[in-house]
């Protein structure tokens, strides 16, 4: 997507062209001051912000059926997620809810534009509390533009050092809590707090504490339009009926400063005043009166910004809004149309026969290897035997006993060292065993045959594994 991707015309025809022709990558970055706005879109995104980072800091602290609620632990092999409990076996099921994830992407970004960008995206998330730190510590845009111009002094230090001292502590915590999800929460705190962390705990916590100080502190906007790739491919998911945050410029034209008293009509002026406010509250530092650009996340500051003044005006609110490109050309908007329909019935599908699987899978790993280095023998009794090494995994949380059984060849017969398997929960076992056939029994040379194992008192833990018996063939 190029800087304008709207076929819209831009209503700023003129506008600091000659500062658009220099522009390069290699410009110094000129620092943006967000104005604090306040209304219907600001209060959703806040409502995403305290909940996303609730989620992020409590969930770790949450105790759930004796462990922690949402505990990866990698040394175990052991990946809880409050009752359910998953091994390196289930990885399928994290390939599912990737794919899931990426399709609802692909949706929402289709029907309503940049909403995850604007409401939902890490980098969205922690700029906006970094903000807030910024604003609690500096002050209002004013104050804080104020204060970078003035000359070095104490009073300047002791605020900007109290600033970024908050900044880091928060970035520390949110590195903290990020190995929380990796080593028990409660544990790691103590000692992290008594400098008794081991080197990879304090390499991650350090290393993510500096990847959201130096992010959501300092690049900010860089992120989101020179490091985020989604900036440059959503073009290709939006089409002219995707909802877009846009000026009106047959409302808005031609703008103008004027008081309140003045009548537009009769100074041949449209609704925009030329406040710049739309400017100003843009985390990014976009005009959105020059058309769609690819910088724009979609926060919807600048509509609350507009409506309010537009209130204060007296004027209908709306100049800048939720549209459509084709709403924009007087075309109706269709919400209905095919990739829409598309990627909503796949997302549905891939959803439910994930969730499907998640919800109905057998807490039993069962592998049937069998021995190569013979590709099989004759007993003394005259029957063809094959060895097998069966590796079974107990994935529940739960201690149970196991039988084996083996059939697909007439009278097979299953020789194992044990009737019984008792396997502890999270506990891998081996167990040899050797599978006999009449020789006239055998249709062919390779022939196949099942293994089920099946826990005792509970039928629902069955798993069948499927093998090939090797023997010479008589018919």
């Amino acid at each position: 997507m190029t800087e304008k991707t709207s076929t819209v015309e831009s209503p700023v025809t003129d506008k600091k062209q000659g500062d658009d022709v220099d522009k390069s990558l290699y410009a110094k970055r000129k620092k943006i001051y967000p104005r604090e706005v306040h209304g219907l879109f600001a209060a959703l995104r806040t409502t995403g912000v305290v909940t996303l980072l609730g989620l992020y800091y409590v969930l770790p602290w949450l105790q759930w059926g004796g462990h922690q609620s949402v505990l990866f632990d990698l040394p175990e092999r052991k990946f809880y997620i409050f009752n359910m409990v998953f091994w390196p076996q289930d990885f399928f099921y994290l390939a599912l809810l990737l794919i899931v994830a990426a399709l609802g992407l692909f949706f929402v970004t289709a029907l309503a534009g940049r909403v995850w960008c604007g409401y939902a995206c890490p980098q969205t998330v922690w700029t906006e509390a970094f903000l807030w730190i910024e604003r609690k510590v500096e002050g209002s845009r004013p104050q804080q533009m104020k204060l970078d111009k003035q000359p070095n002094s104490f009073r300047k230090f002791r605020i900007k050092a109290t600033k970024h001292f908050i900044w880091v502590a928060f970035s520390l915590f949110t590195g903290v809590t990020f190995v929380g999800y990796f080593s028990p929460m409660r544990e790691l705190t103590v000692n992290f707090l008594t400098f008794n962390i081991g080197p990879w705990e304090t390499f991650w916590i350090y290393f993510y504490a500096l990847a959201t100080y130096g992010n959501a502190g300092w690049l900010r906007e860089q992120v989101c339009m020179y490091m985020c790739p989604y900036a440059r491919f959503q073009s290709a998911m939006f089409d002219h009926d995707t909802m877009i945050i846009s000026f009106d410029p047959a409302r808005g034209l031609p703008m103008g400063p004027r008081k309140k008293t003045v009548d537009k009509k009769e100074a041949g002026l449209g609704d925009c005043i030329d406040c710049t406010i739309c400017v100003q509250v843009c985390p990014t530092g976009i005009d959105i009166r020059d058309g769609l650009q690819y910088q724009c996340i979609g926060c919807a500051a600048c509509i609350d910004a507009c409506d309010d003044v537009m209130d204060k005006m007296g004027y209908d609110k709306g100049l800048i809004k939720y549209t459509t490109e084709n709403t924009l050309r007087g075309t109706p908007t269709q919400v209905f149309r095919p990739r829409i329909v598309l990627y909503a019935l796949i997302l549905i599908g891939v959803t439910i026969s994930a969730f499907y699987s998640i919800l109905t899978r057998t807490p039993i790993a069962l592998d049937v290897i069998r021995d190569r280095n013979t590709l099989y023998r004759e007993t003394n009794e005259g029957l063809i035997e094959n060895v097998y090494i069966i590796k079974l995994l107990n994935m529940d949380q739960q201690d149970h006993d196991y039988t084996l059984t083996a059939e697909g060849i007439p009278d097979l017969i299953l020789k194992k060292d044990r009737d019984v398997l008792h396997v502890k929960s999270g506990e891998v076992v081996e167990l040899p065993v050797r599978v006999q056939v009449d020789a006239y029994n055998l249709e062919k040379r390779s022939n196949e045959i099942t293994f089920t194992l099946k826990a005792i008192g509970n039928d629902d833990l069955e798993v069948v594994e499927d093998a090939r018996f090797l023997g010479p063939s008589f018919k």
